[in-house]
Order: C-alpha cells, then structure tokens, then sequence
C-alpha cells in the first residue's frame, strides 16, 4: 500500500435535510426534484484535506491525512493462494439464466456448513454460511424476491444475485429484454417509444462486499430486501412496478471469511474490471452488461465522514460525463440528505457529515480508470454511479485491536448509513425514472452516431455547482481500431466481445472495431494509448493508463475510415491453432499463450529444444508411432491455448524441460505465472526461514515479501547451497535488486522513480529475453539500473526523450525521479545467474503482452535436474546452449 497527500478546501456547511418518512410500511425517501439543485457550498480550493480513502485511518481529524494507493508491493496477505484456486478462477465460466424467464425465480438454495471462524460473526454481520439460509426466506416472505446463483468466486463459494420487482409472468420478461435491447441497440428509435416510456423497469444494480473486509453493504441489503418484500405503501409499490433492483449481495465471500480485502487468490476485485482476471469480476461484468443498469451503487467503507461520488478530476476522458455527472450529483445530494438525517453526531457517535469529493475536494480521488465498478458501468449503461465509503472503520487494525462491542457498535451504524444510501438511491431512481432512462438511451445513441462528447459546463449540466475548467475530459474517438489475427489479436478480440464490445472481420483477415456502436467509451479506453496527465493533477489515486492496445501483445492500430472490403460481425474470434502436418515444429514463445502450451507439453514429457532465436522446437519423432503420438499431444495443446506450432527449418540444440518455480511474489504477480502454466510454490521469508525444501524448485522469483538479512543462518545455507549448485534468480523492483546484490548474483544499482508513478512507457528492447516483446511496457513505481557490473546485458531501456506514453509520473520535490532521469536508462538487466526487471510486466496479471519477458527469463535462470541450464548467455552477450 501506498499512501499520498492532496489538498482539498475547507468543509462546507452541510444541511440536513429529508428525514425517513414515519407512515406505517413505508421506507423510502420524500421525493427528491427532478434536477441537481445547486448548494450554497464553496468552490473546490487549495485547503489542507482532512480525509482518508479505502482502508484507511478514520477521517475527522486535523491536518492533512493520506490517500491509500493500492500498487504492486506486498499488502497483508501476500501471494501464497494454492494452484487449486489459480485454476478454478482460470477456468470458471459465469451462468446465464433465461432473460426471457418470469419473476419470481425462487432457487431453494443448499446450506452450507456453518464455519465458526467466519470473521463477519465478531462484528455481528451475517456470516456467510448464513446467506443461503436467509436468501431462503426472503423467498417466502411474496412474489417479489428471487434469488439466483451467478457463479462460485475463486475460494469455491457460490455467488448471489438477489433480484426485487413486481412479478412479471414470461411474456412480460420476454417484453423487458426486447425493450433493453432497443435501448442499446437503435437508441433513437427507443427514444421514441411510448412503450419504453411507460413500460420499461429502470435497472438498479447494487454490489456489496467486493472488499470482503467491508461488509456492511450486504447486511444492509438484506435489512432492505426484507422490507421491499412486504411493504405495501404506495411508494413501494411504485417503485416495484416500475423497477427491477438487482443486488450482488457479497461481490467477494472469500474475503467476507477472511477478513481479507482481496479475494481467495489475493486480488483486489475493485481494481480487476477491466482485465476480469477473476470470476467474481467476471460475474459483476456479466450482470453489468446484462442487467444494463441505468444506477448503480458500489457499497464501501471507510471514509468518515461517508464519502459519495461523484470524483474529484481527473475525469475518465471516454465517459458521456455530462450525463454521468447531472445524475450521479443528484443522486449524492439524496443520500447525502438521508445519511445526515440519521441524526449521528462527531461527538456522540463519531460520525462526521457526508462529504461529495465532486464538491468538497480538490483532486486525488478521481474516476479516471474504469478498473472500479461504478467507472466500468459507466460504459455499459450506467448514468449515476457511485462508490459509497461508509464512516465508521472495523476492519484492519480495527477488528484486531477495538473491543467487540465497540466493533459491533461501529458497524450497526454503518448498516444504518449503507441503508440510509440504499433507500435514498432507490427514491431517486424511482422519481428520476424518466430522465434516467432518456439519458442512458442518449448515451447509447451517442456512440453509436459518432456524435461529439459534450463537455460539462454549467450550462450544460445546470444545477451543479463549481463545475470548472479542470473538470472537461473528452478524446477524439477514431473512426475504427484494426487488429491483427494473431493469438494476441483473437484474445484481445474475444476480450472485447465479453465487454459487450462490437467487432467485426474484414475480407483480408483483420479484425475491425468500428467505434460506432453503443459503447465506444468502452471500446476506447481499453484500446486507446491514453493520455499523459502528469502536469493535470498532483495526485491520482489508481493506476492512470492501462492500455489494452499498447500491452496486451496485439497488433492494434486506430485508422481513420473503415476498410473498403466487406465486414462481418462476430461473435467469437476465429481460431489461430494449427499444427504443421509435417516435419519440425516452432513455437515463437512471444505470447503467455505460447508458454501456457510449452509448459503443457513439457510436463507431459514431449521433448521440446529452444532454437538460437528463443524460440521453442517440437522435434519430429523418428518413428511413424512416435510422430503420430507427439502430434497428437501438440495438436490437443495447440487447440486448448489457441496458439499455433509451424514448420521450421530451425533445429534446436538445447533441451527445454518443465520449471519448478520459487516464488516471493505479490498475488497479481503468482497468478500471471500460473496463467502461463509454470509450477509455482509461493515463498516469503518466514517459509524460508521455517525450512524449504528446495529440492522442489529449479529457480527463484523474488519480488515481494523476502530479505535476505532477515534470513536465519540455516535458512541462507539452503539457499545459498541451491544457488551455487547453478539455480539463478529473476528478480523485480528495489526487492529483486536487493536479493541479487546480497547473494551476490548480480551487480546493479537500482534507481527508484517517484513511487506513486504510474503508466504505460516506451522502451527500446536490445536482448534475447525481449525478443519479439511490444514496445511498450507498464511501470508503477518505476525502477531503472545503473552500476552494471562486468557480464551484466541490457535487456530493455526506457526510450529516450520522454519515455512516458500514458499515465501519471512526476518528479519529487528536487527535481528527480522523473521520466527524464529514466529515459535511455536499463529497465531490464540480465547476468549469468539473474535476471532483473525494473518494470511491472506481470502488474495485476493485466499486461498480457509482458509476460513472456518474465517466462524467457524463469527457463533462462532455471537449473535443471540434469545440470543444464536451458537458455543460459554468456556476459559477451551470445546466448549459450547449454550451462
């Protein structure tokens, strides 16, 4: 975790307002007005910020607090998830039911065992082994709960969908998907539509729990569920009839047992979006795109008092933001009304009123990537979103050091204030039902016109107030993106259609993405470069670029007209496996797909040589049997990873052979090496220490949670014993770097960036485990090399000039650490026993185009069983066959 600062003006006067109505049965709010009514607030300065975000200290106090940034480095729970997990998320696909089903749904759900160590029960939450139970009942209470399961997250547990409406029988179902896909797909016919105009449901989507340490939200739902399944006041009624709200009632019950933030695997769900490298985020992708929601609200915490978007600049360049913005206000002034009229106090509860960062703040808590719920539904639909930061902090050092009662105090008032959020945002969707659904038909015909991005301004989005210069964000969308038909261009490809995103297929082969279609936000921002916004802002909160076009390993080139030879849609990308029926077969190892189907074959004993180019080579069995046997086995890896073995002249002089792999890694970082099939047994400094048995691993992966100096002295007789038998080492970042020059593997100085930099570099690649690697590669807290000592390679340098292509990277304070210190310096170095990155290429398993730079590197530095060494160079800079 990362923390840094930002500087916000004073708190405005906030006004309590629309208190709960009292009438028997009725729970939601006095109707809010239509518009965003502006607040007598002062304008966003320059004032020092009393706030924190996610996981952070509580807020209230003096001074400036920090911001929390989630990068790459180790957090609580370092990457030791089993291979087991790894696999049920890689393989996990998400259920779809009928849309054209009637509602009710009722699902009796199975029981699961009741777990006593089920951290939620300390708090007094409902633990998970008790949601089938009460999802069960709420079933029973009418006709207007159903309950689905939408998957099983990465730890084995079964995903909920919990869905609240009016009953419709199928053909009513079946009339309610025609009228969303109308909305979608001819926008300016649904804008005319009286059908749509008094008939369609307005989706609301609310997703609790993906930090499964911020539990609150899902109790709050049940509280809510249970009352919208009886009450019978005309509101209510109102609402059900002309609504369809849908709840993920824990996004993430991995971590909900756990008390983790992340999920079974370690993955921060709420950074995962745009790559959907786990199956919960694939599930909320799924729902999110199915489901269509014109509101959406993300339940958090803990931010005191109660933060609510909208963000603080910068704003995501791709959004529709005039229409995101007038909605996502309005509906922040309703819970912000609800929440303060709770009646808690500072001083009798602790609680401080509700902050709009929009409003209230300057910078260092924007919408600009789309790697969190309510910014990814922005692009599929959504025109008011929001993350909602709960006040009152009981997880972290909170759970483990606050007595119990003080815990279950704490959170009992955040379920008041996630209820008070849930019922204010159901009140809004309900009385804004209208414009909500004008203005989501508007932001599909948008798109799908071509038509210019509107900027904000208070003429255009009237009622909001402080709107400025520094809040305008648009992009030139190009006409279309071209892809090449490669194994990248069909991942990329099949990436883009589970996004909703629309391709097509030109006569000569390329893919076409024609940026005129519904949701050409989406399709932009995973294709564009992105934008340098260093000199915009002093602070972003995530990640600033994250380009799927520059690393993701396709070939991807925005064009200005469409090709002239015909175009068809698809559905799926066209298949890239194929086996040369004859001879010697190559395997150019540029793709994690290519690794995945070379480690495939080496653990199935198919003898495979490395080529003098790095590629890898199938030999032709001499034998009729043999051959017949080996190209089976070729045939049915070539198709399960979609990768393609030609024929080649080349022979291949060096055995390649299955590597084991020790690794002290984050849990982004294990994932990407199990997705590209390597045998991992995660390592830190206490399992060292503890004794390792090394004979289990052929090489070690250091970039987190091991020091040497914190080794017992039996712990670095193993290793040291493992390394001098000719065992080598891949290292990345200041840790990596540490560990060489303690063992004395490799000299270099590492040079450490600014630590909150981020963003998508240029890069010159010069060496054997770069060959055939993009041009591009992905930095957070960027690290480059100097001192090189004798023998030591240059594999990779950051471009000269200005090596920042997207993304956020200022200097310090005197002037260093900025993307001109790193420019034409080595991000990534090489010796005979060790390999170094300063780079991120497995950051969050999302730079797919990366990861075979990491994959050369392990089978470089890995020592085999038969004392080989299998892509082993020499330090004159040739690559050697053998060690």
């Amino acid at each position: 975790m990362r923390t840094i600062a930002r500087a916000v003006p004073p708190r405005p006067v906030l006004i309590t307002a629309v208190a709960l109505t009292t009438a028997a049965g009725s729970l939601l709010l006095q109707p809010r007005p239509a518009d965003a009514t502006p607040r007598p607030v002062p304008r966003r300065g320059s004032a020092p910020d009393p706030t924190t975000r996610e996981g952070s200290d509580p807020v209230g106090r003096e001074g400036s607090g920090p911001v929390i940034r989630e990068g790459s480095g180790p957090d609580r729970h370092t990457g030791l998830a089993p291979t087991a997990v790894a696999h049920r998320a890689l393989t996990a696909t998400v259920p779809r039911t009928d849309p054209r089903l009637g509602y009710p749904r009722r699902h009796l759900l199975t029981a699961d065992p009741t777990n006593p160590a089920d951290a939620s029960r300390k708090l007094g939450l409902t633990p998970y082994d008790a949601l089938a139970p009460r999802l069960n009942s709420l079933q029973r209470l009418g006709d207007r709960v159903s309950v689905e399961v939408t998957g099983v997250s990465a730890g084995g547990h079964r995903l909920y969908l919990v869905t609240v409406t009016a009953p419709e029988t199928a053909d009513q179902a079946t009339a309610q998907e025609r009228m969303r896909d109308l909305i979608e797909n001819a926008p300016v016919t649904a804008a005319k539509s009286p059908e749509i105009r008094k008939s369609y449901k307005t989706p609301v989507l609310v997703d609790d729990n993906i930090h499964g340490d911020e539990r609150e939200g899902t109790d709050a739902s049940l509280d809510l569920i249970q009352q919208l399944a009886t009450a019978n006041d005309a509101r209510t009624k109102d609402l059900l009839a002309h609504s369809r709200l849908y709840f993920d009632i824990t996004a993430n019950p991995d971590g909900r047992i756990a008390d983790t933030r992340a999920n079974a695997n370690g993955f921060d769900l709420n950074r995962d979006l745009i790559t959907a490298s786990q199956p919960e985020t694939r599930t909320i992708r799924r729902l999110t795109i199915d489901k269509q929601p014109a509101v959406l609200l993300d339940l958090h915490g803990y931010v005191n008092g109660t933060l609510i978007e909208p963000t603080t600049p910068p704003h995501g360049e791709n959004y529709e933001y005039d229409l995101f913005l007038k909605n996502t206000y309005a509906d922040a002034l309703g819970m912000e009304s609800a929440v303060n009229g709770l009646g808690y106090t500072p001083a009798e509860d602790g609680v401080s009123p509700v902050q709009i960062p929009f409003r209230d703040q300057a910078e260092g808590w924007d919408d600009w990537p789309p790697v969190f719920t309510p910014q990814y539904a922005a692009f599929q639909g959504a025109v008011a979103a929001h993350t909602v930061e709960i006040p009152l902090q009981v997880n972290n050092e909170a759970y483990d050091t606050l007595p119990t009662a003080e815990l279950r105090r704490r959170a009992a008032i955040d379920v008041a204030v996630a209820g008070a959020a849930l019922r204010a945002t159901l009140d809004f969707a309900r009385s804004h039902r209208s414009s909500l659904i004008a203005d989501q038909i508007e932001l599909f015909r948008r798109g799908t016109a071509g038509a210019e991005q509107v900027p904000v301004s208070a003429r255009t989005v009237p009622g909001v107030p402080g709107i400025g210069p520094e809040d305008v964000y648009r992009t030139e969308f190009p006409r279309a993106y071209t892809i090449a038909a490669d194994t990248a261009g069909a991942r990329l490809v099949a990436h883009l259609l589970a996004n909703d995103v629309r391709v097509l297929r030109a006569a000569t082969g390329a893919y076409v993405v024609d940026m005129h279609q519904p949701k050409r936000g989406l399709a932009n921002a995973l294709l564009a470069d992105g934008r340098d916004i260093s000199g915009k802002v002093s602070a972003m909160y995530d990640i600033s670029a994250w380009s799927l076009g520059r690393l993701w390993g396709a070939t991807v080139e925005p064009v200005t007209s469409l090709p002239g030879t015909p175009l068809t849609a698809v559905s799926a990308p066209s298949p890239v496996a194929y086996v040369a029926p004859h001879g010697d077969l190559r395997l150019p190892l540029t793709d994690p797909a290519e690794f995945a189907a070379l480690n495939s074959l080496l653990r199935q004993g198919i003898p495979v040589r490395r080529a003098a180019d790095g590629s890898s080579i199938v030999p032709e069995p001499k034998t009729v049997p043999e051959a017949e046997a080996s190209r089976a086995k070729v045939t049915e890896a070539a198709k399960a990873y979609d990768v393609a073995f030609e024929a080649t002249s080349l022979t291949g002089s060096t055995p390649l052979h299955a590597t084991r792999v020790a690794a002290a890694v984050t849990p982004g970082e294990l994932f990407a090496l199990r997705e590209m099939g390597f045998d991992v047994t995660p390592v830190t400094t206490g399992i060292l220490n503890a004794g390792f048995d090394w004979s289990r691993a052929d090489v070690l992966f250091v970039s987190a949670e091991l020091a040497y100096d914190d080794l017992t002295p039996a712990a670095r007789t193993a290793l040291g014993a493992f390394l001098s038998a000719g065992h080598g080492l891949v290292g990345r970042g200041v840790t990596g770097a540490a560990f060489a020059s303690a063992t004395g593997l490799l000299t270099a100085t590492p040079v450490e960036g600014t630590e909150e930099a981020n963003g998508v570099v240029r890069v010159a690649n010069s060496g054997p485990l770069t060959t055939g690697a993009p041009r591009y590669g992905f930095v957070y807290a960027p690290v480059w090399f100097t001192g090189l000592g004798a023998g030591v390679r240059v594999e990779q340098s950051y471009a000269t000039g200005n090596p920042l292509l997207a993304g956020h990277w200022r200097t310090r304070a005197d002037g260093s650490g900025g993307p001109a210190d790193a420019a034409g310096r080595p991000s990534v170095v090489s010796g005979r026993h060790a390999v170094l990155f300063g780079t991120e290429p497995l950051f969050r398993d999302h730079p797919k185009g990366e990861l075979p730079q990491v994959g050369r590197a392990l089978f470089t530095m890995a020592q085999t069983s038969d004392g080989t060494r299998a892509m082993a160079h020499a330090s004159s800079g040739s690559v050697e066959e053998s060690g």
